[in-house]
């Protein structure tokens, strides 16, 4: 494979640089070799210390978010909507994978990460370690896909461990990987998605390089046809689980199956294809569909596995109960229609989910104010505890994203979308899909009562975009000692700062005892009391 001045054998931490790639409308141009040389940037040549340095860090964060992770907890038992979700997580283990819950109300959302939770509370029974295990094992494989992720965006094994730094030290994240709710186990099947994605990218860009370095690329004005996509098919499995965590996953299903055809047009048409679009179309987008629509659909249903096979499941037998409203009369099988009625009950319920003059949930907030978390969560306060070294402690657990990252949200967003106008860097794109896949779509109905719990699978496309903009300031090696020793010392000192940033928080990221004082100089803007 031709190595590019951006990463060879003897700088793998060296910088894709973003105005050196391909741009999408340049016409393609030069022989076959300098065709297929555009298709394919190879990654850092040691695969052991990429490895080496993905699973160091990813330890690092183990222990991170499995510290204490029994605390805190109210007098025993769950905190804020843990209490909805560990107890159905104990039906869920009681009953052999399902819920039976009679106030189904509060029954609002699929299955799957409630079997997760349920796991845990085998492992180590119903306590906090047994009803967080699962979420905290999530929050730990998150830094290592990204990790993975940002190496492969950047071809640079040190920015792939600044980026897993960064998401170890994101309050959002971090303390979502050590509570019982949901959101964490939608964040990881995202990245997970996402990453077999950009593998898939990689893989379908050899294969095309492949063909033009062989000559048959042309065999036909649609291209080649390039086999099966094993890890589009992967994604498609991952985008499932997703859903299968929360339906807002339907969005990122949406926005990475247009993500994957925009990147099958451009790779056929920097391969020389004569009609790249109808190439795709031809070639590519029924596969996607099988993999990107039809798989997850399936994957979804596979969740529900145990309330099909159940009696006591909520609205299990609804078709017996109601079979006027469903309709007796269909080639559809009871069990579908039965789940069908079901989740038309849970989507009335998110409908009714609205702000109002008596319905206001005193941490609620819109997704306007997410971007810079000007409106963090308190999970868990108690005003009179033991343990700071004072006679009066408090004990108080805030969801907050770290601000060293989260307040340089918007330049970070605006620099993304420049690039991809400007310079048409397919990096940044990826990374704004994924993290506008998170928030734009709450902006559909700002009636409803939205929480900044929220932005947990947007945190850490947030730390990836932020990479990016390392990479750039760090510089290449062909651009003098200088400038990389400058580029170098920015970077070590901005991460620094982060770091400095999280271990300041870290008592009301965890619910450890602090004096009053202490608590107050926690509260840094009025929008966070």
């Amino acid at each position: 494979m031709p190595q590019s001045p951006e990463a060879t054998p003897s700088d793998s931490n060296a910088v894709v640089g973003v105005g050196e790639l391909p741009p999408v409308n340049r016409p393609p141009g030069g022989g076959p070799e300098e065709r297929a040389a555009k298709l394919t940037v190879p990654l850092p040549p040691d695969r052991v210390r990429g490895w080496y340095i993905t699973l160091t860090v990813t330890l690092i964060g183990a222990l991170v978010r499995f510290w204490n992770l029994g605390i805190p907890t109210d007098r025993g038992t769950p905190v804020f909507d843990e209490k909805h979700y560990v107890p159905q997580a104990a039906q869920v283990l009681r009953n052999g994978g399902y819920e039976d819950n009679v106030g189904y109300e509060l029954v609002v959302h699929p299955p799957l990460a409630k079997q997760l939770i349920a796991i845990g509370e085998w492992l180590f029974g119903y306590n906090a370690w047994g009803w967080r295990f699962a979420s905290a094992v999530a929050g730990t494989v998150s830094i290592l896909l990204v990790v993975r992720i940002a190496r492969r965006l950047t071809r640079s094994d040190l920015l792939g461990a600044i980026a897993g730094v960064l998401l170890i030290c994101d309050g959002v994240s971090h303390v979502q990987s050590r509570m019982g709710m949901l959101d964490i186990f939608m964040a990881v099947f995202v990245l997970a998605a996402f990453a077999c994605l950009l593998v898939d990218r990689d893989q379908m860009r050899s294969r095309l390089a492949v063909a033009v370095r062989e000559g048959w690329v042309n065999v036909s004005p649609f291209g080649p046809s390039l086999g099966f996509r094993w890890w589009r098919f992967a994604a498609g499995v991952c985008v499932g689980l997703m859903c299968a965590v929360k339906w807002s996953g339907s969005w990122y299903l949406m926005a990475f199956g247009l993500l994957c055809v925009f990147w099958d047009v451009t790779a056929r048409r920097t391969a020389g294809v004569a009609r790249p679009w109808l190439g795709t179309i031809v070639r590519d987008v029924a596969p996607a569909l099988w993999s990107l629509a039809v798989i997850p659909i399936l994957v979804y249903l596979g969740t529900w596995w145990a309330w099909f096979a159940s009696e006591t499941g909520v609205d299990r037998h609804a078709v017996d109960m109601v079979g006027a409203k469903i309709g007796r009369d269909s080639w559809i099988p009871d069990a579908l229609r039965a789940l069908w009625f079901y989740s038309g009950n849970v989507l009335e319920f998110h409908e009714q989910l609205v702000t109002s003059a008596t319905n206001r949930h005193p941490w609620e907030s819109k997704p306007w104010t997410w971007p810079m978390g000007l409106r963090p969560m308190l999970y868990y306060y108690e005003g009179s505890i033991t343990g700071c070294g004072e006679s009066k402690c408090v004990g108080a657990q805030m969801l907050i994203g770290t601000p060293a990252m989260w307040w340089l949200a918007f330049p970070m967003l605006g620099w993304g979308l420049w690039r991809v106008i400007a310079r048409l860097d397919w990096r940044y794109a990826a990374v704004l899909v994924g993290y506008f896949a998170g928030l734009l779509p709450w902006f559909l109905n700002v009636d409803r009562q939205m929480y900044f719990f929220y932005t947990t699978p947007m945190a850490p496309f947030l730390v990836l975009g932020l990479t990016l903009v390392l990479g750039q300031i760090l510089g290449r090696l062909g651009q003098g000692r200088e400038r990389r020793g400058t580029g170098l010392l920015v970077v070590a000192l901005y991460v620094g700062l982060v770091v400095a940033n999280f271990v300041w928080l870290w008592p009301v990221l965890n619910g450890e005892p602090i004096t009053p004082e202490r608590w107050q100089a926690e509260l840094w803007l009025p929008s966070w009391r």
